[in-house]
């Protein structure tokens, strides 16, 4: 069983950034998979990026990419989410969680709702507002 838990978040201007944390325990961490997510109020769970801390391979949705950057840091057991150029519709809790499987962390970052990871952080709250 892996725990994880974030922290970060918080208010934010427009235009601004935030780095996010996911700070992971458990056994056989080095084999698992760190995926963030992020659920907008009444919609549902989007997937963001991923990344293996077997090799440190990345996934991450297109439109994601150049804002959002996920990083690792396995001496710390934290995965990190680098949040840049943050609009209102960024608004969200962002969540991490884990799977010992990349192929089927990918399949759960394309499509939330029909694939499960085994772990979930309880999220962190992004609030974008002037």
């Amino acid at each position: 069983q892996v725990y994880l838990v974030e922290s970060g978040g918080g208010l934010v201007q427009p235009g601004g950034s935030l780095r996010l944390s996911c700070v992971a325990s458990g056994f056989g961490l080095d084999q698992y998979t760190i995926g963030w997510f992020r659920q907008f109020p009444g919609k549902e769970r989007e997937g963001i990026s991923c990344i293996s801390n077997v090799d440190g391979r990345t996934y991450s949705i297109d439109s994601m990419k150049g804002r959002f950057t996920i990083s690792r840091d396995n001496s710390k057991k934290t995965v990190y989410l680098q949040l840049n150029s943050l609009n209102s519709e960024d608004t969200a809790v962002y969540n991490c969680a884990a799977s010992a499987n990349f192929r089927g962390t990918v399949a759960a970052i394309q499509d939330p709702q029909g694939n499960s990871m085994e772990s979930w952080g309880k999220g962190t709250l992004v609030i974008v507002s002037s």
